[in-house]
């Protein structure tokens, strides 16, 4: 019984911070010179660069939050969250705004990564229809399987509009 009361505590928590959610400004895209002249050593630790873009770093979001759930998860998928955290932000902001709930209705793709159906991500955990955690799981799985990264499957997003 403490277990589903702390679950449901959770759930409240998470739906309350995704609906404050506010989209503040598209993160800014450096350039080659403006990354190195930040990161002159070209050592670890600063932005990365795949096919020729150069990512903005990115810190940590609010604790608590479904978006620090994919931060902290991001590693355990091969992904650097200081490299392709602002990426994924930008994918999930505009599927979702982060929502565990979100539900396109024409389409019928749900959730915060949008699965289409929303049923997929039942291989991520049973609770997919209301836990964040279990479709950020299921979402950061599809972006590695189909783009490779967060920031490649941001790319395709902009060009065509979905991913």
């Amino acid at each position: 019984m403490t277990a589903l009361e702390a679950e449901r505590t959770q759930l409240v928590r998470m739906t309350a911070a995704a609906r404050t959610l506010t989209v503040v400004a598209k993160p800014k895209v450096a350039s080659a010179s403006q990354a190195a002249a930040a990161n002159p050593t070209g050592g670890g630790g600063g932005g990365g660069s795949s096919s020729g873009i150069t990512y903005v770093t990115s810190s940590p979001p609010n604790p608590g939050t479904a978006q620090s759930i994919a931060y902290n998860m991001m590693a355990s998928f091969g992904f650097s969250p200081q490299t392709y955290f602002g990426c994924l932000v930008d994918i999930w902001n505009r599927e979702s705004g982060w929502q565990y709930d979100a539900e396109n209705g024409s389409s019928g793709a749900y959730g915060i990564p949008q699965s289409l159906p929303g049923s997929k991500m039942a291989s991520a955990g049973a609770d997919w229809q209301t836990n964040p955690a279990t479709q950020i799981k299921w979402g950061l799985g599809y972006i590695k399987s189909t783009y490779g990264n967060p920031c490649s499957a941001w790319a395709f997003e902009e060009a065509n509009g979905y991913y």
